[in-house]
């Protein structure tokens, strides 16, 4: 378990200046960098935005896997131990994530049952969350975690965030909430999306009420911006791959199609992501369904393997540096990738190869469509690999998150 600085901010935080910075400072694409950098040194998604059912699929867990992932909001290391694999590391550059991974590995090991554990992690509203913090949880976490939970944002301590709606919180969910703000403003209320009660309710309502947005000048004059999205998280990099989809290069219309699926290709009642996007909370019991991790189906298992999970205040390429050859079989790169030079590319890649075992997998997301490693791996670790093209496309249809071009599948060759 590595030990991270609780309130390291950009100018502090090495590791993510390494990752992102690759323009000097005074220049406009190095003040996008530096602005995006600021901003993602806060916490920036409460809630994980790739599908774990899908990453399941695709990587085929048994209990003798051993897996490295990004962390983000945790959710999905999570919904993974419910496969039981030997083990789970877990890295991110962004010490607010390792705080949230921590407190939701031990919510799971230490409060008192299932009910408690949605209480806590799903419900908003509920005030006696940080009490039940304090009573089972604080004392188990180790002095980091435990200083930043306990630590003061605005006069209150950030624990209390689970009293009310963490969701609502970090810079994703800030970003939906100036979304929510923005259509209201145009006369438009997102949360009717969460009355609808089939796909062809839904349908009806994205094109009468959410597409015509897509054509208000405003919302063409922010989304013309790369500062506008990083409340999504995407980096100036990522908003290149994305502007590149369209023939005029504005985003405008690459994001309403995306927003089309998440609306209107899965059912309401099915889909959390939605329910988080158009709701801003989970569904209640018969409206949607709950993240998988927090499925009382898988609760037990969860619960008896969370000593599995490594958190690692690091990258994906320092942590497989200090690893043994051939000692790992998945792992999960979920979109960072965009962010990356070639170098940095092929030093992950490298890495990767030499601890993977014959039949390793490696998965990742792409804001556009195309897989991002290809022409820019070196011959000598592309060969070692095999794209699983059809079954990539045929998952990519299937995201339920809806807000990446494409999911890939990668595995070792024998």
């Amino acid at each position: 378990m590595s030990e991270f600085a609780p309130d390291a901010g950009f100018r502090k935080n090495r590791k993510l200046k390494d990752a992102l910075l690759r323009h000097k400072a005074f220049s406009k694409d190095g003040f996008s960098e530096r602005l995006f950098g600021l901003l993602f040194s806060g916490l920036v998604y409460p809630q994980i935005w790739e599908d774990p059912d899908l990453d399941m699929q695709a990587m085929e867990l048994k209990p003798n896997h051993r897996i490295v992932t990004i962390g983000s909001g945790g959710c999905n290391m999570l919904a993974y131990l419910s496969k039981a694999p030997a083990s789970i590391d877990v890295v991110d550059l962004n010490p607010h994530h390792i705080a949230l991974n921590r407190l939701k590995l031990a919510a799971f090991k230490h409060l008192p049952g299932h009910a408690d554990l949605v209480r806590f992690l799903a419900m908003p509203n509920e005030k006696s969350n940080s009490r039940a913090y304090d009573q089972h949880l604080a004392t188990k976490l180790d002095e980091a975690t435990r200083s930043y939970w306990n630590g003061r944002k605005f006069g209150r301590r950030r624990v209390t965030v689970f009293d009310r709606n963490i969701y609502e919180t970090g810079l994703l969910g800030r970003f939906i909430g100036a979304a929510h703000l923005l259509a209201r403003l145009h006369g438009v209320k997102l949360r009717e999306m969460t009355k609808t009660r089939s796909i062809r309710e839904q349908r009806q309502f994205f094109d009468e009420q959410i597409a015509p947005l897509f054509e208000k000048p405003v919302v063409r004059w922010i989304t013309g911006r790369k500062s506008s999205l990083f409340g999504l998280g995407i980096p100036p990099q990522q908003y290149d791959e994305l502007a590149s989809l369209a023939a005029d290069h504005s985003i405008a219309p690459v994001l309403k199609h995306r927003l089309e699926k998440l609306a209107c290709h899965f059912l309401m009642r099915d889909n959390y992501f939605a329910w988080q996007a158009f709701g801003r909370r989970y569904g209640t019991e018969g409206e949607g369904p709950l993240p998988t991790y927090l499925k009382s189906e898988h609760y037990e298992v969860i619960r008896a393997n969370v000593d599995r999970v490594n958190v690692h205040h690091a990258s994906f390429t320092e942590l497989l540096a200090r690893e043994p050859a051939a000692s790992r079989d998945r792992y999960i790169l979920l979109d960072a990738q965009d962010w990356m030079t070639d170098g940095q590319l092929n030093d992950v890649w490298r890495e990767i190869t030499r601890t993977a075992r014959d039949g390793a997998r490696v998965i990742f997301r792409t804001a556009a469509e195309k897989s991002i490693i290809e022409g820019r791996l070196s011959s000598s670790i592309r060969d070692q690999w095999e794209y699983f093209e059809e079954k990539s496309r045929e998952l990519t249809a299937l995201d339920r998150s809806a807000i990446y071009g494409g999911f890939h599948i990668y595995g070792k060759k024998a």
